[in-house]
């Protein structure tokens, strides 16, 4: 069975292969060696025994993850600190500005964030052995700063109680048929940054007239992408415009009626790297628990048990479930991310009203 992405021109615009293109000109820092997980390290950990996680993931499967680290390396407690990304960005800058160091180790669902880190110099260089040995170059950043965790869409959907499968919306332009009005629930863009990096994806394909006649929908606005699933299954709307598919396929396998859509248009797809900060008060805890997170073992956790996807070259896909590479996608593009940051959210707020 092939790897979970197969196919590198899947995601041509991949994280990395962006960010690249942003310190190409610049002056180059050499990548540390990959580094194990030795004897060493984990005593080291031991010591400073506890890590401090800032992430965008669902609160559930970072406690999950958490408690499997624990696990794994007792004496060794890990603190999440959870919320959108576009949320914990503006923390994690007003903490830095304070001069607070809180963090050790970030996850973020907007991969545009990394620019601004690394152009900051806030991030730690640490390679991990196996995303040396099993990670794409286009999915690790070549002076070793943050690497891909996970991968991920967001797509549309629908309640399979109040909406016929052959009713069902097939792309985004078929959302703007009036019979969705006031049926339909998102995310917003200010708070999650699969929504952020969704909307660019999606303004930039449809462009903003596309947003504009959306706004007219009535739709239903709710903070974080995990949202719109939940909404969906209870019934609380019909059609979810956007939204993390992860969250559709995890409530379907539940038994809740609810069914992925794969617009024709494409379907956004979002990268969620991991760095950890230089000024981290625990490094060594921080640089276990990354090495760990990347490891075969845990990627396929975010395979079996999160729905989403990883570009491990040892990870298998679950049986049932389908793969990314028979999906059209949007490219990913945290460049133009970072550039329309503001613009977004200013045109989408007045579009919205929110």
């Amino acid at each position: 069975m092939k790897r979970q992405l197969s196919r590198r021109d899947v995601l041509k615009s991949s994280t990395a292969l962006a960010l690249g293109s942003v310190f190409a000109s610049s002056v180059r820092a050499e990548a540390p060696p990959p580094a194990a997980i030795t004897p060493q390290l984990i005593e080291a950990a031991k010591k400073e025994a506890r890590v401090i996680l800032y992430s965008s993931m669902d609160l559930p499967v970072g406690e999950k993850l958490g408690k499997a680290f624990e696990a794994a390396y007792p004496g060794i407690s890990v603190q999440i600190e959870r919320s959108g990304s576009e949320r914990l960005f503006q923390r994690l800058d007003q903490e830095f500005a304070s001069g607070i160091r809180a963090a050790d180790i970030v996850n973020s669902s907007d991969a545009s964030h990394f620019i601004t880190w690394k152009r900051n110099g806030w991030l730690a260089p640490f390679v991990p052995e196996d995303v040396a040995k099993y990670f794409p170059a286009e999915y690790r950043d070549p002076d070793g700063l943050f690497a891909t965790t996970r991968i991920w869409l967001s797509s549309i959907a629908y309640n399979t109680n109040l909406v016929k499968p052959e009713d069902a919306p097939k792309s985004f332009a078929d959302l703007l048929d009036p019979k969705w009005a006031g049926k339909m629930v998102k995310g917003h863009p200010a708070y999650s940054g699969t929504i952020m990096t969704a909307t660019f994806q999606t303004v930039r394909e449809l462009g903003w007239d596309y947003m504009e006649k959306l706004a007219k929908q009535r739709v239903m606005q709710v903070q974080s992408s995990t949202d719109p699933p939940k909404k969906l299954a209870l019934g609380e709307r019909a059609v979810m415009a956007d939204g993390n598919e992860y969250g559709i396929v995890l409530l379907k396998e539940a038994g809740q009626p609810v069914e992925p859509v794969y617009p024709a248009e494409g379907t956004p797809t979002i990268s969620g790297p991991t760095g950890i900060f230089a000024s981290a008060p625990h490094p060594n805890a921080a640089r276990l628990l990354q090495a760990w997170l990347h490891s075969r073992e845990t990627q396929q956790f975010f395979i079996d048990f999160t729905a989403q996807y990883s570009v491990h070259a040892q990870v298998r896909s679950k049986p049932g479930r389908r793969r990314i590479s028979d999906i059209k996608l949007m490219q990913e593009d945290p460049v133009g991310v970072e550039a329309m940051t503001e613009e977004i959210k200013t045109r989408y707020a007045k579009l919205f009203r929110v």
